[in-house]
């Protein structure tokens, strides 16, 4: 069952990288225990667990920070894109 405000499937920036837009970046840290919130809530879908991490497509992450928000953990840290 989803929870009221998650995404279950991304909007229309699979069509184009968006991922250049952001100006903040979130980083998994070592706290990550794969609970799989940030991949629920993340609004384009660009978040998947892998060996139970969250593993982040930046192609596509606007770097909007909902995920590091709703993480339990505190394990996604935003931090400065840098080019």
């Amino acid at each position: 069952m989803l929870r009221v405000g998650s995404v279950c499937e991304a909007g229309k920036s699979r069509l184009n990288k968006t991922g250049d837009w952001r100006t903040l970046r979130p980083q998994v840290t070592d706290k990550c225990n794969g609970c799989g919130i940030c991949e629920l809530f993340c609004p384009d879908s660009c978040i998947v667990l892998e060996n139970k991490k969250a593993v982040i497509d930046y192609d596509y992450c606007k770097g909007c920070g909902i995920c590091a928000n709703e993480c339990p953990k505190q394990a996604i840290e935003m931090e400065e894109e840098r080019n």
